[in-house]
């Protein structure tokens, strides 16, 4: 029993003339976005002041890889009209005729290598009607039979260094953009396909745009690569240096001094002295006892005159003190007493 159900003459038919129409379809597609790409390529080679060169070399290998689906598009277009001309032809034969050979096994071997869903319909049903050999020969191209220049157009080797520079060149000559390129072909290089990006065409600190170096390979064939300044011509500019400010040291005797007061001691130093004013000093203000040692249970008066303390704290002399509150609530002293204790450690 056939796999496929066998060939028929009324579904090949139809298969080839829809065949047709798609093929016009998806090249009228590709042609849309061809001229889409065209316009970007040369906003590329059009950008200042570094054209993204080897972006538009990588959109221009893409632009090619279009316009020679296009070109096959067309000759299977062909291909196809004629085997549905000649298709009593196909269905009397046991053979496939001679002058056919070569357009059957073209429409079986791009039935792989195209998007077309209905060549794969077209492929079944010539496998049906010729064999499982002659669609394995027509696959692997035995004896060549296969339309060269469709197989040259759906081919997946890349295209020449050479196609690609023409292709800049005219889109750059009919959008009038002054372009050259960086790097020029070699008599070598030009029928290689182009080389892999380096970076060449990115500018160098782009993130911000601050940075006006520009990078470009170097041509004497050696491995060190050149930066050129906009205002120095000669090495990468260096980047700005930072200075840490160092840490504060700290004193042997573990203690930092303050920064924040600066205090002139005038009791140390004569009024004709020259004394920096920016010196620091430290002031050392001892903390006050409760009870000052050789003063038990005294308090200061307003006069500067001492008084006794009874056992309960009360002054005898009943005139005002200055801890108002007979040593405070809680055991705690009043401003007015720590301000005069203070007056009295400086006398």
């Amino acid at each position: 029993m056939n796999l496929f159900g066998g060939y028929k003459a009324s579904k090949l038919k139809p298969q080839l003339k829809m065949a047709v129409t798609r093929f016009q379809i998806a090249a009228n597609k590709k042609s849309a976005l061809s001229k889409q790409q065209i316009r970007e390529i040369a906003t590329l080679l059009a950008e200042k002041p570094n054209p993204k060169e080897e972006k538009a070399r990588i959109k221009a290998e893409s632009l090619i890889r279009d316009d020679n689906t296009v070109e096959a598009y067309e000759i299977l277009q062909l291909t196809c009209d004629l085997l549905a001309e000649r298709i009593n032809l196909i269905t009397h034969s046991k053979e496939c005729p001679p002058d056919l050979v070569s357009s059957v096994s073209t429409l079986i071997w791009a039935s792989t290598m195209v998007d077309i869903p209905e060549l794969i319909e077209v492929r079944k049903q010539f496998r049906c009607k010729y064999g499982k050999q002659f669609d394995d020969d027509a696959i692997m191209n035995v004896g060549g039979v296969i339309n060269e220049r469709v197989a040259a157009k759906l081919s997946v080797q890349p295209p020449s260094a050479y196609l690609v520079q023409t292709y800049l060149e005219k889109i750059a000559d009919e959008h009038q953009v002054k372009w050259t390129p960086k790097v020029p072909l070699t008599a070598e290089s030009m029928a290689d396909p182009t080389a892999a990006p380096i970076g060449y065409s990115v500018p160098v600190g782009g993130g911000s745009g601050l940075n006006t170096t520009s990078y470009f390979p170097s041509s004497n064939g050696g491995n060190k690569n050149v930066y050129v300044n906009a205002n120095h011509p000669s090495a990468p500019p260096l980047s700005p240096s930072f200075v840490i400010p160092p840490a504060p040291s700290k004193p042997s005797d573990g203690k930092l001094k303050s920064a924040n007061v600066s205090v002139k001691d005038s009791s140390v130093t004569g009024p004709d002295d020259d004394v920096d004013d920016n010196e620091e000093i430290d002031i050392y203000v001892p903390g006050v006892p409760r009870n000052p040692p050789g003063n038990s249970h005294r308090r200061v008066k307003s006069n500067g005159e001492d008084g006794d303390d009874d056992d309960n704290g009360n002054n005898d002399g009943g005139s005002s003190q200055i801890n108002g509150s007979g040593g405070g609530e809680g055991g705690e002293e009043s401003y007015e007493y720590l301000a005069a204790r203070f007056a009295m450690l400086q006398r």
